[in-house]
């Protein structure tokens, strides 16, 4: 089938696409970077949220099947930006000209932000109803909400990936992860909040396998992309800094707690039993591993290349 990505370069979008050429797919990869070589990619750059550049793609790569990963997410900025609405815009645009020219089925990407958090932080895609807590979660789930009306009037398949807390290689420098990693291996404090918050914590490698999975499979409606595993912040940084040798330069407390619920997990029967992914091959310990070995081995800090992330 003939794929296009859009957000292909960034961080989920990178993590993705190999795994869909690799698949044997025609892949048409859309960002602002051309940062990944691949036999089976060919790459299209320009930026979507200038006005008609979502539309004249879609109607010239026609696609058999749209995954939209592109949004805006500058970090500290992306919550209130007003380019969300633009994205808003330019998401449903695309959606419109893929469909009009053949394409059978569209996946785009949420936020677990988009839910109004239960009580016991477990967030069920049939049961858990939306929130509206920022400017991005709302304009995301507008796109939503929209696209499934749209779809379903003219006969294609949408699925609605939401995606939880991720981490891993080419992570944003400024993000829990790689921030923590980067101040242990300089020898600098790390500095973090309380931790006591609990999530759900996914490997972005794993991502990109259940997306590209998502990508080409007959599942429609939201389904939560995580582990289903719940593990403090707290957990995380210590496991981070017991890797790095350096538990001693943890300052916990030193920044403020989010006004957020303490607990926000996801339920993944959907991703198991339905998109029949497996659990991870690895421990959240060797993921951990992996990612402090990235910051480790990178000779300079890496500057964010992607156009799409969620928190």
């Amino acid at each position: 089938m003939r794929i296009l990505v859009t957000g292909a370069s960034g961080f989920v979008g990178r993590h993705t696409i190999g795994h869909l050429a690799a698949a044997g797919h025609e892949v048409i990869a859309a960002g602002r970077l051309h940062s990944i070589e691949h036999p089976g990619i060919r790459w299209i750059n320009d930026d979507l949220i200038q006005p008609t550049v979502a539309a004249r793609i879609g109607a010239t790569v026609r696609p058999d099947i749209l995954l939209h990963l592109a949004w805006t997410v500058e970090a500290g900025k992306f919550w209130t930006d007003p380019d969300n609405l633009d994205w808003v815009a330019a998401s449903l645009s695309l959606a419109r000209a893929c469909a009009e020219k053949g394409a059978q089925r569209i996946c785009m990407v949420g936020s677990c932000y988009e839910y109004q958090w239960p009580a016991d932080g477990l967030c069920r895609e049939a049961t858990t109803p939306s929130g509206s807590h920022t400017l991005y979660d709302v304009a995301k789930d507008s796109v939503r909400r929209v696209l499934e009306k749209y779809a379903a009037q003219i006969g294609i398949s949408v699925a609605w990936a939401r995606l939880f807390n991720l981490y891993g290689p080419f992570e944003d420098p400024n993000r829990l992860v790689a921030s923590v990693a980067q101040a242990l291996l300089a020898g600098r404090p790390a500095a973090v909040s309380s931790g006591k918050a609990i999530r759900d914590y996914m490997d972005i490698r794993d991502t990109g396998a259940a997306l590209a999975a998502l990508t080409t499979s007959d599942v429609s409606g939201i389904i939560n992309v995580a582990t289903g595993e719940d593990v403090s912040v707290a957990d995380i940084v210590r496991e981070i800094a017991d890797l790095a040798g350096r538990p001693d330069l943890v300052r916990f407390g030193a920044l403020p707690d989010r006004d957020e619920p303490l607990r926000i997990v996801a339920d993944v029967d959907r991703l198991r039993n339905e998109l029949k992914c497996p659990a991870p091959q690895k421990s959240r310990r060797e993921n951990l591993a992996d990612a402090l070995s990235f910051w480790r081995e990178a000779s300079r800090p890496v500057a964010p290349t992607y156009v799409h992330e969620i928190p």
